[in-house]
């Protein structure tokens, strides 16, 4: 059995909550513990919130239901259980960027829901098979974007981030595009996964600009990737990695690294406090920064056998 809990919420604030039970028998994967926690806002001056986000786990289960075999030769329940988490940041102005973040979002889940033969275990070769269809998906989301702008003129121009994380056991896989982040807790230290997809990045990788001058740069915030209802280039960013036990996982958009710096993030996730608990902390920091823009925050704490 899957336990939840829930975050009472007021106004524009959601959150969500889950933790998973200390036992469950099968293969490494289903015996990963996951502390899993979101909270999105839409900010202090936002009329409204952009920002999407979804987690979700996907499974694949065999129940024994009749048998006169052993115990010691099948289990009565066997299971592959993958974690799948995103943010998307949409942008547009009025509804479109809302509309853009929640389109890419379930029209990819679509995608996912369609593939016939999920792979549930991974060697080199499925792990770059995986991926590859991660891509080509990611993709095909423009169209759906262009379909919705089709149908209403007034969502023309709409666009949005997408960060997507997968872990399944120890293995750890990352896609993303635009300006939301990943960053991985490890062994003390914060290292982001991820990198920004603006012209401000660009400038300081070739040079012109230095690192330390990119979140003052006038460019800071314009994409140069985006899944987009325009002729917007879509570059994926893809990664590989494993996991320790004790890792964190935090995915977010850029409203809150705007507003908190990478050594603020790192001493909250350095606490011993559950993922609802950190993921609250660094929204009410982006708050008390000011809260210029909607703030989504993903927070996965691993405990691996």
């Amino acid at each position: 059995m899957i336990g939840s809990e829930d975050t009472t919420l007021t106004g524009d604030e959601s959150a969500e909550t889950q933790k998973l039970p200390t036992f469950r028998p099968g293969t490494l994967s289903a015996n990963v513990l996951v502390d899993i926690a979101a909270v999105s806002h839409q900010g202090l001056v936002r009329t409204n919130n952009e920002d999407s986000f979804l987690v979700t786990t996907l499974e694949r289960r065999m129940s024994t239901l009749l048998t006169n075999l052993p115990a010691s030769q099948i289990s009565q329940t066997y299971r592959e259980v993958a974690y799948g988490m995103i943010v998307a940041d949409g942008m547009g102005g009025h509804a479109a960027g809302e509309v853009a973040s929640r389109t890419a979002i379930s029209n990819l889940v679509d995608l996912v829901i369609e593939t016939p033969d999920w792979i549930m275990r991974l060697d080199e070769e499925r792990t770059a098979r995986v991926l590859k269809r991660t891509e080509e998906r990611i993709m095909k989301l423009a169209e759906a974007l262009n379909e919705a702008a089709e149908i209403n003129p007034d969502l023309s121009g709409m666009g949005t981030t997408l960060t997507l994380a997968v872990s399944l056991g120890a293995d750890l896989l990352i896609a993303h595009v635009g300006d939301s982040r990943a960053y991985l807790f490890t062994e003390g230290q914060l290292v982001r996964l991820t990198k920004d997809q603006t012209m401000a990045q660009l400038l300081a990788d070739l040079g012109v600009i230095s690192t330390d001058d990119v979140v003052r740069h006038r460019a800071q915030h314009v994409l140069t990737s985006a899944i987009a209802a325009a002729d917007l280039k879509i570059e994926v960013e893809l990664h590989h990695l494993r996991l320790a036990n004790n890792d964190q996982l935090l995915l977010c958009s850029d409203g809150l690294t705007d507003m908190v710096a990478d050594d603020y993030i790192k001493a909250v996730l350095q606490k011993n406090n559950t993922a609802a608990q950190g993921c609250q902390a660094l929204v009410d920091s982006a708050l008390a920064g000011g809260g210029k823009d909607n703030v989504t925050v993903v927070l996965a704490k691993y405990e691996i056998p």
